[in-house]
């Protein structure tokens, strides 16, 4: 059964006006939330075998937080084609790069990782779903299980949400600000 693990990046900087939208690193909570859920995730084996990873710079950032905490044998990919595109266009890349994997990790960005997860979610906890309905906040996982035997097999409405973790949760859990969603 694949198990879809997406994840948006941290929360991005914007103190340079400048800056191309691809170029924005992380500001300072970013790079305390994106360990932060690398952490959560191993904790509760939610470990991928590979990581699909947009190129923009805080998608890579976020990645680099959260890597240190995953196995060390892992396929990484990183791709234009993560950013700034459709969700049809995700799902093509998640059946043609989840291969034999068990679970996948896609690193992206809003819109398109909330429409997603929205669409690809047909089933599960009700109240999770109204939670992601609402709002795929900056560093939040959704994990999504499928009950297809391949990736290529995905289709929407075929996924069930079992989890979706936001950083301000796990920061009230620590004993930290909770000022985390975006």
């Amino acid at each position: 059964m694949p198990r879809l693990l997406l994840l948006r990046h941290a929360k991005s900087s914007w103190d340079d006006p400048e800056i191309d939208d691809f170029d924005r690193p992380l500001n300072t909570r970013g790079r305390r939330s994106a360990p932060l859920m690398g952490r959560h995730c191993a904790q509760h084996s939610l470990l991928p075998q590979t990581i699909l990873c947009s190129s923009a710079r805080r998608t890579r950032e976020t990645l680099a937080g959260i890597i240190p905490y995953f196995e060390e044998d892992l396929t990484i990919r990183t791709t234009r084609d993560l950013y700034m595109t459709s969700q049809d266009a995700h799902i093509e890349l998640i059946r043609s790069h989840g291969d034999t994997t068990r679970t996948l990790m896609v690193i992206g960005h809003n819109p398109t990782l909330r429409d997603l997860s929205i669409t690809l979610v047909g089933s599960g906890n009700p109240a999770l779903r109204a939670e992601l309905d609402e709002k795929f906040p900056t560093a939040a996982v959704a994990v999504i299980d499928f009950d297809a035997r391949n990736w290529v097999d995905i289709a929407a409405g075929g996924g069930r949400l079992v989890a979706f973790f936001r950083p301000r949760e796990l920061f009230m859990i620590d004993g930290e600000a909770s000022d985390l969603d975006e």
